[in-house]
């Protein structure tokens, strides 16, 4: 069987691509030093990375891949970089203005310009290519999962350098931003979305570069006009998220459940924890439907088991294998001490879970003590936060922050320190001014720190996301908090994922329409058999929404 070598610097999740490579049918070798006989006598490179550029490429020199990569590279045989393995082929970046790329691709990488749409960009993108040729089959009218802030930004100038250096590209447009989505020359090809999360259509472009084929896919009018059906998104489809709340029940079964007001017990006899089903086979259920993502969120810890052993780590490896669109994970990603008194950091707590399949990482109590400390401290960070440290690893598209507040009514701003504004919906007393708590401990404990200030301070220690629930909301099937969404959008520039109330799919095509929510995700209707993503997207397709339908999807 022929193998695929990996550049493995610790930069990521690896073990989905691994499982994607295996899964088309190749073995893998993970390549961690440069001594590494394997490297030379290779036939099949792939140079993937995530997170921050001179952290990946400072990574790389210091560890001496430089020269082999670069004789591997002239010697003829094909290397494919993924991701930052794609940023690391050009010349610099602005992330990182000291640190050295590759400079295989004479060009340097720059920030999107965050004044008119979310950074980083997430999300699924197009792709168009000039003329009739194919780079590994690339499809125009299929989409890919894209996450990064930065990218080789298109100019006339800069596409024209390109092409005369005998680059073919494929380019994607965010807002009113070009860029390249991927570059191909000779031997050398890369992209800078994921393959191994772009479900089918990532993976056909993996198989491609794997067999070395450029297959190119012709379409009926009709065929167009459906992929190209637009409302806008700065030309992201709308994400639509599975979540499954995990958790062992009183039994010691891992079962996904679901509660109303984080109350996740029967109120019929027994009072046993709600069992909707397990998790690994649920997740499989929504990719094969379509979620555009996955996220397991462990709303219990783990008691009396090591931290290598915590059940999340094995949902996690066993999802991935056959799921591949991005996984978050959520629940105890702090500062731990394990059972043998071993003191073990947030970022190696987040490594254990990419390197077990997961793309992102949820905080939520600890990101409210990281807020109170940022403020405290005169809105600076002390780096010691699981926000920073890890995305100061992995990069901000890494992070998510998961809030959890409820709406408190007052007599006027002046009654709280925290942000304030006017709800259109006054409170039994007739008032209006209102504020959202942030609370922490699964919603048991509230703190004198709202969402807005919540939201901001995580954005400037690292956070990538931001996953906004609304306890007022969960369980309620009765729409998202549609005003809770536009505060927080008010205050950060990074994604927003609007959560708990998506009762049937009408809720989502609201959320989207009155507020600009990056992505809604869905739980109960899921869990419960009401509605499948696919009754969702269908129905936002029907109402001009542009969404992901390039996966065989089940009903």
């Amino acid at each position: 069987m022929t193998v695929v070598h990996i550049i493995d610097v610790e930069s990521g999740n690896l073990q989905s691509l691994t499982n994607a490579i295996e899964y088309l049918g190749y073995d893998v070798h993970l390549v961690k030093s440069a001594d590494d006989p394997d490297l030379a006598n290779a036939s099949l490179l792939i140079l993937p990375g995530v997170g921050n550029f001179g952290h990946f490429v400072d990574n790389l020199y210091s560890r001496g891949f430089e020269k082999p990569i670069m004789d591997y590279v002239k010697g003829g045989k094909p290397i494919m970089g993924i991701c930052v393995g794609l940023q690391a082929l050009f010349s610099a970046s602005s992330e990182s203005p000291t640190s050295k790329g590759l400079e295989i691709v004479d060009m340097k990488l720059s920030r999107f310009d965050e004044s008119t749409k979310s950074v980083p960009e997430i999300g699924w993108n197009t792709c168009t290519i000039d003329g009739e040729q194919s780079l590994f089959g690339i499809d125009p009218f299929k989409r890919f999962y894209f996450v990064h802030s930065y990218a080789a930004i298109l100019t006339p100038e800069t596409e024209k350098k390109l092409h005369e250096g005998g680059w073919k590209i494929a380019k994607a447009r965010y807002g009113d931003e070009e860029f390249v989505a991927a570059v191909c020359r000779g031997n050398v090809f890369a992209t800078q979305f994921h393959p191994e999360k772009s479900s089918k259509a990532g993976l056909d472009v993996l198989d491609n570069f794997l067999k070395q084929r450029h297959p190119v896919t012709h379409y009926t009018d009709e065929e167009k006009s459906l992929a190209e059906n637009d409302y806008s998104n700065n030309g992201l489809t709308r994400r639509i998220i599975a979540c499954l709340d995990v958790r062992t029940n009183d039994q010691g079964d891992l079962v996904v459940t679901k509660g109303d007001q984080y109350d996740v017990r029967e109120k019929t006899s027994g009072n046993d924890v709600r069992n909707l089903g397990k998790p690994v086979e649920m997740a499989q259920k929504y990719y094969e439907q379509g979620a555009d993502e996955v996220t397991f969120l462990n709303i219990t810890s783990f008691r009396d088991c090591p931290l290598k052993d915590t059940p999340m780590l094995e949902v996690l490896k066993r999802a991935a294998q056959t799921i591949f669109v991005p996984l978050t994970v959520g629940g105890g990603i702090k500062d731990i001490v394990d059972l043998d008194g071993t003191k073990i950091p947030a970022h190696e707590v987040a490594n254990l879970y990419f390197r077990s399949g997961a793309d992102k990482v949820s905080i939520g109590t600890d990101a409210v003590y990281a807020a109170e400390n940022y403020y405290s401290n005169g809105c600076t960070g002390d780096g010691t936060s699981p926000i920073e440290t890890i995305s100061k690893a992995y990069g901000a598209q890494a992070v998510v922050v998961s809030v959890d507040p409820k709406k408190v009514y007052v007599n006027s701003p002046n009654e709280t320190k925290n942000k304030t504004f006017q709800s259109r919906f006054p409170d039994n007393e007739g008032r209006t001014w209102c504020w959202y708590q942030c609370t922490i401990k699964g919603g048991r404990e509230s703190r004198d720190l709202g969402v807005w200030e919540l939201t901001k301070a995580s954005e400037a220690l690292g956070a990538g996301e931001i996953l906004l629930n609304c306890i007022d909301k969960d369980g309620s099937n009765s729409g998202y908090d549609l005003e809770l969404i536009e505060h927080v959008k008010n205050a950060v520039k990074v994604p927003v994922i609007a959560s708990s109330g998506a009762g049937n799919p009408g809720h989502f095509k609201e959320a989207f329409e009155m507020t600009r929510a990056d992505a809604c995700l869905g739980a109960g209707m899921f869990h419960r058999g009401e509605y499948t993503v696919n009754d969702v997207k269908r129905h936002l397709l029907q109402h001009g929404f542009k969404v992901r339908l390039d996966q065989t999807q089940n009903n």
